[in-house]
């Protein structure tokens, strides 16, 4: 009887923004949207640029590309929704991308010591090393803000 040779491949979501491209764990994602409206509010979170509205969910849009690429992005053709995980609990995260996103099968090496904390591991594609993104690391939570900064921005948000 002949065994089934168990891989190690896991499905991954590249995304691209500017000329780069990146990976998620497609466990990771929920969807992918068109852009919509962002609703900016008064706040000292690091790259959160405001909030949208989806499925009745109110989601952080959390622009990753100046972390990543050194700069903000000027163009957005999707918002990719993921889970961030922080603690115990979790939350969709909004991440703007500029290109197609693609579904792709790869076998990923774990992050060594010398790499940020913001990468995951690595996967080969089309003979492409692609960093897979640790959201958890990437995007702010609630570790970000301090209880005075966020009580202040609850005060500047009012009416």
């Amino acid at each position: 009887m002949i065994q089934p040779i168990e891989s190690a491949s896991q499905s991954f979501v590249l995304l691209r923004l500017g000329e780069r491209r990146f990976a998620v764990a497609a466990t990771q994602i929920s969807e992918l949207v068109a852009p919509s409206r962002i609703f900016r509010f008064p706040h000292r979170t690091p790259r959160l640029e405001g909030v949208i509205l989806r499925r009745g969910r109110i989601v952080p849009v959390c622009d990753v590309a100046e972390k990543l690429l050194g700069k903000a992005l000027t163009s957005r053709r999707f918002y990719l929704i993921a889970v961030r995980h922080y603690g115990d609990k979790s939350e969709w995260v909004a991440l703007p991308v500029t290109g197609d996103c693609e579904l792709i099968a790869a076998e990923m090496i774990n992050a060594g010591e010398a790499d940020a904390p913001h990468v995951a591991g690595w996967i080969s594609h089309n003979g492409e090393v692609i960093e897979v993104l640790n959201l958890d690391a990437l995007t702010p939570g609630l570790e970000a803000a301090s209880a005075p900064a966020a009580s202040a921005a609850l005060l500047e948000a009012r009416p």
